[in-house]
């Protein structure tokens, strides 16, 4: 089982994050901030992946660094979880419609963080969560999991219904990607040998 457990303690967050890429989408979440904790199910459940988040974060201030600090340490984990890479497909892609909204996601595990960031919200607020925290999460992931993500999302006039494509194509790319593909073996699918 491709497995981690990560735990991230700062003056700001505790965050305690469990991944299973080769769960049944099984999710356990409690971060504080509402719409985030979907959001997060989003990926587990598109992604078959269980996922346990638990956060305390100073959401006093406001909800930045308790979403800032869940993508680093899923970040992490994802990159534990994840191992040397042999045998994976390393790359995936996904696009998610939404009633009028449609977003597409493309992962490649290549071992160098990059996010490309085409989301166009129709408006600041999703409820109580900034949607700039939405690229914030994805900013933490890619740094720490050493993954190079490209998000866009091609229409949508709903700002709930944007968010939510993006993080169920991220879900279903990252599934593809992170699939042993049963040719490659025991191989790195790099002409280099590492990712």
């Amino acid at each position: 089982m491709r497995t981690a457990q990560v735990s991230r303690n700062t003056a700001e967050t505790q965050i305690s994050v469990s991944i299973n890429l080769d769960g049944t989408g099984v999710s356990r979440l409690s971060t504080g901030v509402g719409f985030f904790d979907h959001m997060l199910d989003q990926i587990a459940r598109h992604g078959l992946i269980d996922l346990d988040v638990q956060a305390k974060g100073d959401l006093h201030i406001d909800a930045h660094h308790t979403v800032e600090d869940v993508g680093i340490t899923l970040g992490q984990a994802l990159a534990r979880a994840v191992g040397d890479k042999k045998g994976i497909r390393r790359y995936g892609h996904a696009y998610v419609p939404l009633d009028e909204a449609l977003s597409r996601v493309v992962i490649d595990f290549s071992g160098r963080p990059g996010l490309i960031w085409h989301v166009p919200f129709t408006r600041a607020m999703i409820g109580e969560f900034d949607v700039d925290l939405a690229r914030e999460f994805f900013q933490g992931l890619v740094n720490h999991a050493a993954i190079t993500v490209h998000v866009d999302n091609l229409r949508g006039d709903n700002s709930h219904h944007q968010c939510e494509t993006v993080f169920k194509a991220f879900g279903r790319a990252l599934r593809a990607a992170a699939e042993p593909d049963s040719r490659m073996g025991e191989v790195i699918p790099s002409t280099k040998g590492s990712l």
